[in-house]
């Protein structure tokens, strides 16, 4: 298979894997007291967390290249017509989704860890995360039932499936589990939509089209 530009470009969700993962693990270092069992991910990137700095040096690959992914694994789909329709509509509701996600949580970030919701930026955080949840769960689930046809991607839409796994058993582990532990739970939601894109990456720079290694046969 000759690759063209947009191939490599599959790469980027790698590297956004790699930069969030490094983000994650290597920002509590400049906040004293952080504890990564029990603490949120947010609160390391707050306006007012002494670790917001090396979060977004750390974090910057990941800002750019999730959103370059996933949108060209979406004109990839399109202008190729891989897939069934319902596909492709699964691929482009998580490339809004993402879009959504990258500008709003930076237009509109939190001030503090545990503020109280009442001015319009807090507000407008919790619109965008609003519209987040709800169209990452339709777009897996789209991304599901398409792997479940014959002509469907089965291997993506296993990976669908286990992403969408992920997001529901973080976001019940974290109103079930121990405070202590509060920080686990969201983990698992959080890399679960990262670890989809690094997927879709993987498949792009494969070209969609080894159907041995992603589509069902006949």
């Amino acid at each position: 298979m000759k690759r063209k530009l947009i191939h490599w470009l599959g790469l980027t969700g790698i590297l956004a894997l790699l930069s969030y993962t490094a983000a994650v693990v290597f920002s509590p270092l400049a906040y004293p007291g952080y504890n990564s069992l029990a603490q949120a991910v947010s609160d390391l990137s707050v306006v007012n967390a002494p670790s917001r700095l090396l979060w977004d040096q750390l974090a910057a690959v990941y800002n750019a290249c999730c959103v370059v992914c996933v949108t060209c694994v979406s004109l990839y789909v399109s202008e190729n017509k891989t897939g069934t329709r319902l596909f492709r509509i699964g691929i482009h509701l998580f490339t809004v989704m993402n879009w959504i996600s990258q500008t709003g949580y930076a237009m509109f970030p939190l001030t503090d860890s545990g503020a109280e919701i009442t001015g319009f930026p807090e507000k407008m955080h919790i619109a965008v995360t609003a519209a987040v949840v709800p169209l990452s769960i339709a777009a897996l689930s789209l991304l599901i039932a398409a792997g479940l046809r014959k002509d469907g991607f089965r291997g993506i839409g296993i990976c669908a499936g286990i992403a969408l796994a992920m997001m529901f058993a973080g976001a019940i582990g974290q109103g079930i589990v121990p405070k202590a532990y509060f920080g686990v739970a969201e983990r698992i939601s959080l890399f679960s939509a990262v670890g989809f894109n690094a997927v879709l990456g993987i498949c792009l720079f494969c070209g969609f089209r080894n159907g041995q290694k992603f589509r069902v046969s006949g």
